[in-house]
């Protein structure tokens, strides 16, 4: 490591003792849900029409056929026995999400998969198609022109395709046809559900709202849970109380963790991680391997010579050792990686450090790798 190298280092870590800014507060609304209000998921199986040649193959597909037969049979056409050829048709699978609440004749988004070897669902129309719930009861009813994103084009020698063409859209393209009975108004006790689980977080949660109130009606059952006893003067009116409580203000408290993504180099840290004094060293090893194969001729008119191709390789090593820098107790993870990188160090070589670093027992925080 040069004098500059080591300057910059130095200056880099010299900035551990700035005190951290506050953290920001967030309302309680981003980081709980209501329990019970909720979405589900719905599903179902249907039939794709219209398309140009880019159905199912219904000899290689049995159950496009099939459906296609039952679906002729109840508008009173009988296929049985006869060779369909048709190549407009294809097997799909319908989800969509039923909103909190929904009521009869509410409109939905729906996504349309195709099943079969379908190579593209452009131009294509959903036949009525009934969606099931995890129950096995219908909830919605989804019909209409497919919206794809990607396209596929091909000729004889070449082809191309951009997105995926057997998947796509259909906006409002479902109608609600049972609610999910759910009578928010009448509980005596709502719970909020955590998203990130806490104790010191619940705990803040539970003390904001019973200040609000002015009485001890919250409380935190465990991290991810804040029971609250709906207080006798919003009986009957829990809407109103919700829409009080969502608004306040909560400054959230998370463990220290760092996520690495080794695929991509992707580190992300928690802004409470924190490294005791250790010392980090790291060297790069560079190995040059170069082929210059000379091409070796006999003399002329010679007897029995041949041209021949001699191999030469030239290999070279070179590491680049880098001293040992102190990091003091204390310093944020953020100011320990902004010092690497006035090193010029890649985030390869970051996540190297720091996985060896937590082998050492210099960082106070859990590592997961994705």
């Amino acid at each position: 490591m040069t004098r500059t190298l080591q300057a910059a280092f130095l200056a880099a870590l010299a900035l551990i003792m700035t005190p951290m800014p506050a953290s920001a507060t967030s309302r309680i609304k981003d980081l709980a849900n209501i329990e019970g209000v909720r979405q589900n998921q719905l599903i179902g199986y249907g039939l794709v029409v219209g398309l140009n040649g880019t159905g199912d193959t219904l000899n290689n597909i049995p159950f496009t056929k099939q459906s296609l037969q039952a679906m002729l049979e109840r508008l009173g056409v009988n296929v049985r026995g006869a060779q369909l050829r048709t190549g407009n048709v294809a097997a799909v699978m319908v989800t969509a999400n039923l909103p909190p609440f929904a009521t009869q004749g509410t409109r939905m988004d729906v996504t349309v998969s195709a099943l079969g070897d379908s190579k593209s669902l452009q131009g294509g129309t959903l036949l009525v198609t009934p969606l099931l719930g995890a129950d096995g009861n219908v909830y919605s009813v989804a019909q209409g022109s497919v919206a794809i994103g990607g396209f596929q084009a091909e000729g004889e020698a070449a082809k191309i395709v951009r997105g995926v063409p057997t998947v796509g859209r259909i906006a409002n393209g479902a109608i609600v046809e049972r609610e999910i009975e759910f009578a928010l108004n009448r509980l005596r006790q709502v719970r909020l559900a955590l998203r990130n689980a806490d104790f010191t977080t619940a705990k803040r949660i539970a003390a904001a709202i019973n200040d609000f109130i002015g009485t001890a009606t919250a409380e935190p059952l465990d991290p991810s849970t804040v029971e609250l006893t709906v207080p006798p003067k919003f009986a009957g009116n829990v809407v109103t109380l919700l829409t009080d409580i969502e608004q306040l203000q909560i400054e959230p408290d998370l463990a220290a963790k760092i996520v690495i993504d080794e695929r991509s180099g992707v580190i992300v840290m928690g802004r409470d991680v924190r490294v005791s004094m250790v010392a980090v060293a790291q060297g790069n090893l560079t190995v040059t391997i170069s082929e210059t194969p000379q091409v070796s001729q006999p003399n002329p008119f010679s007897r029995g010579g041949s041209t021949v191709v001699v191999p030469r390789t030239r290999i070279g090593v070179q590491e680049e050792g880098k001293k040992l820098a102190l990091v003091k107790e204390g310093v944020s993870l953020q100011q320990l990686v902004d010092g690497l990188n006035a090193l010029g160090i890649g985030p390869r070589d970051l996540i190297a450090i720091l996985q060896a670093i937590k082998a050492a027992g210099a960082i106070q925080a859990d590592i997961e790798v994705m």
